[in-house]
């Protein structure tokens, strides 16, 4: 994946833009994946494998919100990024992943007192 580190807003590529901003969705979609995953293991009992999972989103989650800082560190609040639908559609999933790791980290702690 191209790495922002190092590189100022205007120098990006429209390519290299879209591919850092499939990765943003990628990797926020993969978060959000692998919560409702451990969702579902801790619906079954399986307490130690919905941490371990939820370990997982959450670098699924890390890496997402990584290049989202480098994206808006490039910009310095200049507005010199390009806004366009594709890259507001990955803040969208990276938004929605963050609230659906919380919630699902709360529903699993429920399912662990109810058993």
């Amino acid at each position: 994946m191209f790495d922002l580190d190092n590189v100022v807003a205007e120098d990006v590529q429209e390519n290299d833009l879209e591919e850092v901003v499939m990765g943003l969705i990628i990797n926020s979609g993969q978060a959000r994946s692998l919560a409702y995953a451990a969702l579902k293991q801790a619906k079954q009992g399986d307490f130690e494998a919905a941490k371990a999972t939820m370990d997982q989103s959450r670098i699924a989650l890390s890496e997402a919100h990584r290049v989202q800082t480098q994206l808006i560190e490039s910009d310095e609040g200049e507005g010199r990024m390009k806004v366009s639908l594709v890259l507001v559609h990955a803040q969208d999933h990276l938004m929605t992943s963050m609230l659906a790791r919380e919630l699902v980290a709360e529903l699993i702690e429920l399912h662990e007192k109810v058993q």
